[in-house]
């Protein structure tokens, strides 16, 4: 269901696009994509002089090759449209940093340590933070859950809290709530 007509009239400004892309690699490691791309509806003034209207004032991309435990063995980043050239792509670099994180507690906190404010592209960190939760998509159906251990995405969004009725319905041997809700499969007879 899309947003409500919006209740005044409006003119548009501003664009951003982002794209996330997961692959699988024939060495068994999963690559992550992020292209990031701002663009005004209008020309616009920058310090360094006037951006046409829809050409980039940001197009920054990051990728993380993943291994199978969403460790991060490689990144690489690069800006190809950016308000101050000759500046702003020189952080690149920088995301190699990533290389060694896991991603899962605490990793968003770490990127704030390595690559927050001026040690970072704002663009660039944000991407790192969005690939993250593709990665767990990345990976989805590509690992084998042990029937013992609780699945990762429980507790991690509110339809999936344990004590909710998804979880109940679905998981319901990880289901903690008080109230009995049918289990997937019973009464469905569509």
């Amino acid at each position: 269901m899309p947003l409500p007509e919006p209740k005044r009239p409006r003119e548009a400004l501003h664009r951003r696009s982002i794209e996330i892309r997961g692959y699988k690699r024939d060495d068994g490691m999963y690559d992550v994509e992020g292209h990031l791309v701002d663009t005004k509806d209008n020309d616009f003034k920058l310090a360094a002089g006037i951006r046409p209207a829809g050409e980039p004032i940001h197009e920054m991309w990051l990728r993380i090759t993943v291994d199978r435990n969403l460790v991060i063995m490689d990144a690489d980043a690069a800006t190809d449209g950016m308000p101050y050239a000759g500046v702003c792509d020189t952080i690149t670099p920088a995301y190699r940093k990533l290389i060694g994180l896991a991603i899962g507690p605490g990793y968003t906190q770490r990127i704030k340590e390595l690559l927050g404010g001026v040690r970072g592209c704002t663009h660039i960190t944000e991407l790192a933070g969005s690939l993250a939760t593709a990665a767990f998509q990345t990976l989805a159906g590509q690992r084998v859950q042990p029937a013992d251990r609780k699945p990762f995405q429980l507790d991690k969004c509110h339809a999936l809290d344990s004590s909710g009725p998804a979880v109940a319905r679905y998981y319901p041997k990880w289901y903690t709530g008080k109230e009995e809700i049918e289990a997937a499969g019973e009464g469905d007879h569509h």
